[in-house]
C-alpha cells in the first residue's frame, strides 16, 4: 500500500503488521528446504502432426497438471481426450513427476489420443463450451465456474503505441490525451456507474455458431452403442447449416439424421475427426475463421483474465446480457438441481472424510507441508462451492427436508453429504439469549470459533467444515457430517461439554488432552464446573463446547460459539457493577441478543498491554529478579507468528503525549491499575505472567465449586477490565491511528478490518462515532465520521431488509427489491406505489406497465412500505442495535446534511446483501418517478463467509522476506518473497490475495532497484489479480491502480500512467467520494504526471484540490501541506504566474521555518526558491515594461520556461507514495535480479498448471 497506510484486507493487515513485529524481536532462520525438490527442468512435449516444443516443469507437478496446460494452449486446445506417453508408456494422470522413473531433462513426451467414453465427450464439450466463451464476461457477472471480470487491459488498451515519436500537431493530441471525463475532474459532482465496466471489444467474441446442443436423439439406441456412438449434437453453423453429429468413440462425424428423422449413418463424404472443433473448422468456413480469430485473441489475453478463482466472486452490478442457448450449462442445472449426480449418495463426494483427511496428511518437512497445504485448501474450496450451491437449493426450495413434517423455519435438510439448517430459534434453543436475533448470530460466531481453533491445527482433534451463507433473506449453515451422528441421539454422542445449557456436565481425559494447546493459544483457562450431582467437572473450553467421537474413531468439537468470553460493556448482569469508566459512557449496554464476545485481537492486545505493565512493575526488582521475570514472562506471552493473529503496539499513552491525541482518552488506562495488586491483575500463577479467561464466567445455569470462589472473582474483574480497555484504550487508539493515517478506512469493508484490528466489535460503531463527534480533531476524523455512518446505516437497511425478504413471494422478489432501494434512495415521495413488469407479451412490442392492481393477485404487506417507514425503521434500528441516534431521517438528509453518496450507499448495502442491479444511470434525485424498476434488479446472489486456509510455510517465508528487506538486505528479502510467491502459487493457485501481496513487494522493491519492466510485470499482475479475486472496486484494487500508475510513469509510459490514475481516481470517488485524504496524495500524484506533460492548467486543478484536502486532513502548519504547497508553486512557474509561485513558496517557507527552524535544509532550500522566483519575476517584469515602453518586442530574447526535470518529479512522486530509493552498487543490483529472475522463473513457468488443476474432472 502507498505509504503503508491503508488497510486493505486481512491478509494484507497481517503483512504490514509482520512489519512492525519485525521492529521487536529477530526473526529465527528460515526453514532449510531443499533445492532439487523445486528445480525445473524441460521436457518436449510432442502432439501428433507438430514439431516437439520445449516444456518447463516441476517435478512436484502431476501429469494432469501438464494436460491441462496443452488443453490451455493455442495449438493444442483442440484437443481434450488424450494421453501422455514417456518411451511408449502411458503416464498415470495422477503422478507426480518427479516419481516417474525415466524423466529427465530433454526427455519427449507423446500426446497420444485416446478412445472416447461418454464422460470423455461432456469434459470435451464443456472444453469448447469454454473456449467459446473465453472473452465473453458473461459467465464472470452471473458470478459461476470461478469466474470474474477484470478491466486492466480495456483501462490500458489505448495506449499501446505510446512510445512511438509523435505525429503533427502530437502536442495537441498529447494534451488531448491528458484529459479525463468530466466526472473524473476535482469538483464534479457526477457519481457515474456506467464505467465502472468499460466497454471492452473482447467483451463479446466473434461470432463461430448459432446453436450446439444435445441432439433429442439421445441416447443412442442399443444397436447403435454397439457401434461406437455415445452421443448426438445438433448444430447449427453460421451460414444457417443445420447438422446432427455423431460423438463415438472413436471421434465424431456428421450423420444423416435431421429434427423429425432417426438416420445415424455417416454423412457423404463421411470425415471423422478426433477433436469437434476440427469437424466444426471443416464443414463451416465461417467458423474456422472466426475461431482463429478469436484463438488469437485469446492469447492476447492475460492467463489471469481467464483463469477461475478459487472462491467465486460475484459483481454486484452488470450490464444488460443476452441469453444464449448453452448446452453444458444447461445439463449442469439439470444434474445439479432435479437428482442426478449430486443427488444419488453412492456418487456424492464425503465431504467430512475429504476435509479430515488432507488435515491428517504429514506435515514433518516442507513438502510434505506444501502438499497438505495445496490437499486442505483445494477441498475447503471444493466444499465451500458445493455448499454455497447446496444453500441456494435448499432456500429455492429445491432440496427436500428430512424433517419435512415440522414447519419450515424448523426444517433441516442434507444435501450432497452436507447438513444444512437455517438460522431462526428451532424449539426455543435461544429463548434465555435473544430468541431470533441470537439464532441469527449464532452462526457466524461458531465459524469463528471454528476459525480460531483451524489457526491452531491441533493434531487428533478434528473440526466440521462450516459455511455460514446468507441468501435471499435467509441465513443459511452448511455443514460436514460427523459419521454416525445422525444415527443416535446427542445424549449418546457427547462426550464432552454439555448439552443443556451447563446443567449436566460431562468431560474426558482425552478431549482435555487434546484441548490443552488450543486453550494455551486461544488464552482459555483450564477449570472446574459442577455438575448437576454436584460433582467437579474439569473443563478448558466453554461448558458449550461438544466434544463427539465419530464412527470413524475421530474426536470432534463442535457448537464453538462460546470460544472468546463474554463483553460485559453489551453484557449487563445483575449485581455486577463495571469500572466507573463505563457508566460514564453507557455501559453496560443492552444488546438485541446476548450472544456478545470480545475479539481474539482484543484478547491479544489486552494481555500485551498487561505485559508491559508487568514488566515496568518487574524492573523495580534486582538485575537477577528482572532477568528471571522477563524469561518467564515471555515463555508465557510468546506465541504462534503463524495461527494468532498480531495487532499493533497498544501501549498506554504517556502522560506527556501530544495534546493533539490526549484529547482522545477520557480516562487514562494507568488508572484502572491503581490500587492493584500485581497478584489481583494477573491469574493464579503467582509471580509469572499469564493470562486466561474463563468462558463460562457469566454463563447462567454454570455453577462453579466453592474452592474456585476466589478465582472466580479474579476472573469476573479481568474481563471487566478488558471491557474498560476496549472503550478506553483501544477506540481511542483506533481514533489515534485514523488521525496519524497508519489506519485509513476507505468504504465500509476496510473500516470493519480497521475496527477488528484493534480488537472493536462492529456493535461498537456507534460508540465510536459518538467520540468521533466529540474529539476537537473531528473535521480530521470527517472521512471516518462519513464511512462509519453509511456503514451504520447500510448495515441497519440490511437487518430490515433481511426481514423485509422474508414475506415476499417469489415472483415478486425483483419488484420487492427495486421497490425497498426507491424507499431507501429515491426522492420521489410517492414510492409506495408499486408498478410490475410482468406480462406474458413481449417486451419489445409494448413498453406499457400495468399497474399492481391489475396483475390480479392479492396486495403484500411489503408493497405498502414508504419512505418515511423506512427510514425511521432505519433509525430505530440504529438505536436498538449500536445505541446511535442518526443525525438523518431521510435519504435527503444523509445527502445534504451527512454529505454521503446515494451511489455508495448503493453500493454498500448491494454488496452487504448479494443483489445485483443493471449497469445504468440512475437519476436519484428525480421528484416525479421512482429511480429503479423492476427491470434494474437482475439477480441475488449469495453471501458467503468461511474458513480461509493459508499456507503457514510460504507466510513464514514472506514475513522473514519482509523483516530482511526492512533490514536493508534487499537480496536476502527478495529471494525469500519470490520463494513465498513460488510457495502460495503452488497451494492456492495463481489467483490469491496472499500471491498479489508477494507481487506488490517485488513489484516495489524492482521499482526500487530501477527495474521498472520488472517492476511493472509484477504490478500488473497484482492488480489482475486483486480484480478478480476481490473486486474491481475494492479498495485494495485502488492501490494497486495506484502502485502501476508510478510504475508506468517510471517506465516512460505518461499517458498509460495518467489512465491508471484516473481509474484509481474514479474509483475512489464512487467508492468514497473525494472528501478523503488518500484522495489528497493521488491528485497530488496526477498533477505530477500532467506537469511533467506541461499540461499546466489541468494540472493546477488536482494539485489545488490536494491543497484543499491535505490542509483540512493533515492540519495548517504540516510539512506534507508544504510539500503540497511547493507543487503548486512549481506549476505556476512553469506557466509564468511568479506571483502565485512566490505566494505559495513564501507558505512553504513558513511552515518550514515554523517547525524545523531556520537552519534546516529544507528551509534553506525553500529560502533559495523564493529568491530564484523573485529574480525570475523581476526578469519578467523588465521585459513586460520594455515591450509597453517601445511597442515592440524585437530584440528580446525569448523568455524561457523550463518544464520540470523528470528526476525531480520521480522524487516527488516517491515523496508522495512513501518511498525511500535505497543507493546500491552496480553489481549488488544486477546479482539481486539475476537470483529474482532465477527463483520466480519456474513460478512464471507453472502458474497457469497449478491454476488449471481446479478445472480437472
Amino acid at each position: 500500500m502507498s505509504s503503508g497506510h491503508v488497510l486493505d484486507s486481512p491478509a494484507d493487515n497481517l503483512t504490514e503488521q509482520v512489519e512492525g513485529d519485525s521492529r521487536k524481536q529477530e526473526l529465527p532462520a528460515v526453514p532449510d528446504m531443499d533445492p532439487s525438490e523445486d528445480t525445473g527442468f524441460t521436457v518436449k512435449i510432442q502432439a501428433p502432426g507438430t514439431e516437439p516444443t520445449d516444456f518447463q516443469v516441476s517435478p512436484l507437478a502431476m501429469v494432469q497438471e501438464i494436460k491441462q496446460v496443452l488443453m490451455d494452449r493455442e495449438e493444442t486446445c483442440c484437443r481434450t481426450c488424450f494421453s501422455l506417453q514417456l518411451n511408449g508408456v502411458t503416464l498415470d494422470n495422477f503422478t507426480h513427476l518427479r516419481s516417474i522413473p525415466g524423466l529427465q531433462e530433454g526427455s519427449i513426451l507423446r500426446v497420444v489420443e485416446e478412445p472416447y467414453t461418454f464422460r470423455e465427450v461432456r469434459i470435451h464439450l464443456r472444453h469448447i463450451r469454454d473456449l467459446l466463451k473465453s472473452l465473453d464476461l458473461t459467465d464472470g457477472y452471473n458470478g459461476v465456474e470461478g469466474s470474474s471480470p477484470s478491466f486492466l487491459s480495456c483501462v490500458t488498451e489505448e495506449c499501446l503505441e505510446e512510445n512511438s515519436k509523435p505525429k503533427r500537431k502530437g502536442e495537441g493530441l498529447k494534451q488531448m490525451s491528458c484529459s479525463p471525463p468530466d466526472h473524473i475532474l476535482p469538483g464534479s459532482k457526477e457519481r457515474l456507474l456506467v464505467p465502472l465496466l468499460p466497454h471492452t471489444n473482447s467483451g463479446k467474441s466473434s461470432g463461430c455458431l448459432k446453436v450446439l446442443t444435445m441432439s433429442s436423439w439421445n441416447p443412442p439406441p442399443g444397436n447403435r452403442k454397439m457401434h461406437g456412438d455415445l452421443m448426438y449434437l445438433n448444430v447449427v453453423t453460421m451460414e444457417d447449416r443445420h447438422f446432427s453429429i455423431t460423438a463415438s468413440s472413436r471421434g465424431f462425424y456428421v450423420n444423416q439424421s435431421t429434427t423429425s428423422s432417426f438416420n445415424p449413418k455417416p454423412a457423404n463424404p463421411s470425415v471423422l475427426s478426433h477433436a469437434l472443433l476440427d469437424l466444426l473448422g471443416h464443414i463451416s468456413p465461417v467458423f474456422k475463421k472466426n475461431f482463429s480469430a478469436l484463438l488469437k485473441r485469446r492469447g492476447s489475453t492475460h492467463p489471469f483474465e481467464r483463469i477461475a478463482t478459487p472462491f467465486q466472486v460475484f459483481s454486484w452490478t452488470a450490464p444488460a446480457l443476452d441469453h444464449t442457448m448453452d448446452c453444458v450449462r444447461a445439463e449442469d442445472v439439470i444434474s445439479f438441481r432435479l437428482g442426478y449426480e449430486e443427488h444419488v449418495p453412492a456418487l456424492a463426494r464425503d465431504w467430512n472424510e475429504e476435509l479430515q483427511t488432507t488435515r491428517e496428511l504429514p506435515k514433518k518437512t516442507v513438502t510434505d507441508r506444501l502438499m497438505r497445504d495445496r490437499a486442505v485448501f483445494k477441498a475447503n474450496s471444493d466444499f465451500v462451492s458445493t455448499a454455497t450451491r447446496g444453500a441456494m437449493a435448499v432456500v429455492d426450495g429445491n432440496v427436500m427436508p428430512i424433517n419435512p413434517s415440522e414447519e419450515p423455519r424448523q426444517q433441516m435438510f442434507i444435501w450432497s453429504n452436507i447438513f444444512f439448517s437455517l438460522g431462526f430459534d428451532v424449539r426455543d434453543q435461544y429463548r434465555d439469549l435473544g430468541g431470533e436475533a441470537a439464532a441469527h448470530a449464532a452462526p457466524l460466531l461458531d465459524l469463528n470459533g471454528v476459525r480460531a481453533y483451524w489457526a491452531v491445527d491441533q493434531e487428533g482433534l478434528f473440526l466440521i467444515g462450516t459455511v455460514v451463507i446468507d441468501y435471499s433473506g435467509y441465513r443459511v449453515t452448511a455443514q460436514t457430517i460427523v459419521p454416525g451422528i445422525l444415527e443416535r441421539h446427542q445424549e449418546q454422542s457427547v462426550v464432552y461439554g454439555s448439552i443443556d445449557f451447563g446443567k449436566t456436565v460431562v468431560s474426558d481425559d482425552r478431549y482435555l488432552e487434546l484441548l490443552d494447546k488450543p486453550s494455551k493459544k486461544l488464552r482459555v483457562q483450564r477449570h472446574l464446573v459442577l455438575n448437576k450431582d454436584d460433582t467437579a467437572v474439569e473443563l478448558c473450553s466453554s461448558v458449550e463446547h461438544k466434544g463427539i467421537v465419530g464412527n470413524d474413531g475421530r474426536r470432534y468439537i463442535l457448537d464453538l460459539l462460546f470460544t472468546f468470553p463474554p463483553d460485559l460493556n453489551f453484557l449487563p448482569v445483575e449485581g455486577e457493577d463495571l469500572d466507573p469508566v463505563c457508566p460514564h459512557l453507557g455501559f453496560p449496554k443492552l444488546h438485541p441478543h446476548r450472544l456478545v464476545c470480545l475479539r481474539q485481537e482484543l484478547i491479544d492486545a489486552f494481555v500485551e498491554q498487561r505485559y508491559q505493565v508487568f514488566m515496568e512493575n518487574i524492573s523495580k526488582s534486582t538485575e537477577h529478579d528482572r532477568e528471571i521475570a522477563k524469561a518467564v514472562g515471555t515463555s508465557a506471552i510468546k506465541s504462534d507468528p503463524i495461527t494468532t493473529p498480531q495487532l499493533p503496539s497498544t501501549t498506554v499513552t504517556p502522560q506527556d503525549q501530544d495534546t493533539e491525541h490526549h484529547s482522545l482518552k477520557n480516562v487514562p488506562v494507568n488508572n484502572i491499575q491503581q490500587g492493584s495488586s500485581i497478584k489481583h491483575v494477573f491469574s493464579s500463577l503467582g509471580d509469572a505472567f499469564d493470562i486466561h479467561f474463563n468462558p463460562n464466567v457469566f454463563c447462567a445455569g454454570v455453577r462453579f465449586p466453592k474452592e474456585s470462589t476466589e478465582d472466580i472473582q479474579k476472573q469476573k474483574q479481568q474481563l471487566k477490565e478488558a471491557a474498560v480497555f476496549l472503550i478506553s484504550n483501544q477506540i481511542p487508539a483506533f481514533m489515534k491511528s485514523c488521525l496519524a493515517h497508519t489506519s485509513m478506512p476507505t468504504d465500509g469493508v476496510t473500516l470493519t478490518e480497521a475496527l477488528h484490528q484493534h480488537g472493536i466489535n462492529i456493535r461498537y460503531l456507534g460508540t465510536v462515532l459518538e467520540y468521533t463527534e466529540k474529539i476537537p480533531q473531528k473535521e480530521r476524523l470527517d472521512h471516518v465520521y462519513r464511512i462509519a455512518l453509511c456503514e451504520l446505516i447500510t448495515r441497519c437497511a440490511k437487518h430490515l431488509f433481511k426481514t423485509y425478504l422474508l414475506a415476499v413471494e417469489p415472483s415478486a422478489l425483483s419488484a420487492s427489491v427495486s421497490h425497498f432501494l426507491n424507499c431507501f434512495l429515491g426522492s420521489f415521495a410517492d414510492a409506495g406505489v408499486i408498478q410490475q413488469n410482468d406480462k406474458l407479451a413481449s417486451r419489445r412490442r409494448s413498453r406499457r406497465r400495468r399497474s399492481r392492481a391489475s396483475v390480479g393477485g392479492a396486495v403484500t404487506s411489503w408493497s405498502y412500505l414508504t419512505p418515511t417507514d423506512l427510514w425511521g425503521a432505519i433509525r430505530a434500528e440504529a438505536q436498538e442495535y449500536f445505541h446511535y441516534s442518526l443525525p438523518c431521517g431521510s435519504i435527503e438528509e444523509a445527502v445534504d446534511k451527512c454529505r454521503l453518496q446515494r451511489i455508495t450507499l448503493l453500493r454498500e448495502i448491494a454488496i452487504k446483501t448479494g443483489f445485483q442491479i443493471l449497469l445504468r444511470e440512475y437519476q436519484f434525485d428525480s421528484e416525479d418517478k421512482t429511480v429503479f424498476t423492476e427491470d434494474d434488479i437482475l439477480n441475488i446472489f449469495p453471501v458467503v463467509k468461511h474458513i480461509s486456509p493459508r499456507s503457514s510455510d510460504a507466510l513464514y517465508l514472506l514475513r522473514c522476506g519482509q523483516s530482511r528487506v526492512q533490514q536493508g538486505c534487499l537480496k536476502e528479502g527478495c529471494e525469500l518473497i519470490n520463494q513465498a510467491l513460488g510457495l502460495f502459487t503452488n497451494v492456492y493457485g495463481a489467483l490469491h490475495q496472499d500471491v498479489c501481496i508477494c507481487l506488490r513487494l517485488l513489484g516495489r522493491i524492482h521499482y526500487i532497484l530501477g527495474d521498472y519492466s520488472e517492476a511493472l510485470s509484477h504490478q500488473q499482475r497484482a492488480v489482475l489479480i486483486s480484480e478478480r479475486v476481490l473486486g474491481l472496486e475494492h479498495p485494495n484494487t485502488i492501490q494497486e491502480y495506484k502502485h502501476l500508475g508510478l510504475y508506468c510513469f517510471a517506465g516512460g509510459q505518461s499517458v498509460t500512467a495518467l489512465r491508471l490514475l484516473y481509474r484509481a481516481r474514479y474509483l475512489m470517488l464512487l467508492v468514497c467520494g473525494d472528501d478523503h485524504p488518500e484522495m489528497a496524495l493521488l491528485d497530488s500524484k496526477i498533477g505530477l504526471v500532467l506537469h511533467s506533460m506541461m499540461a499546466c492548467d489541468l494540472s493546477l486543478k488536482f494539485l489545488e484540490d490536494a491543497l484543499v484536502l491535505t490542509s483540512k486532513y493533515q492540519g495548517p502548519s504540516s510539512l506534507k501541506l508544504a510539500q503540497s504547497h511547493h507543487l503548486l508553486a512549481k506549476v505556476h512557474e512553469s506557466k509564468g504566474d511568479f506571483r502565485a509561485a512566490l505566494t505559495h513558496e513564501k507558505e512553504r517557507y513558513g511552515i518550514y521555518r515554523k517547525q524545523v527552524g531556520e537552519a534546516h535544509e529544507k528551509t534553506q532550500e525553500s529560502s533559495e526558491y523564493l529568491k530564484h522566483l523573485t529574480h525570475q519575476a523581476v526578469i519578467l517584469q523588465k521585459t513586460m515594461n520594455w515591450i509597453y515602453k517601445t511597442g515592440s518586442d524585437t530584440n528580446i530574447p525569448p523568455f524561457n520556461l523550463n518544464s520540470p526535470s523528470r528526476v525531480w518529479i520521480m522524487e516527488q512522486l516517491n515523496l508522495i507514495t512513501g518511498i525511500v530509493l535505497i543507493p546500491l552498487s552496480n553489481r549488488d543490483l544486477e546479482k539481486l535480479r539475476t537470483d529474482a529472475q532465477k527463483t520466480s522463473q519456474l513460478t512464471r513457468n507453472d502458474v497457469q498448471s497449478v491454476e488449471d488443476l481446479q478445472g480437472a474432472v
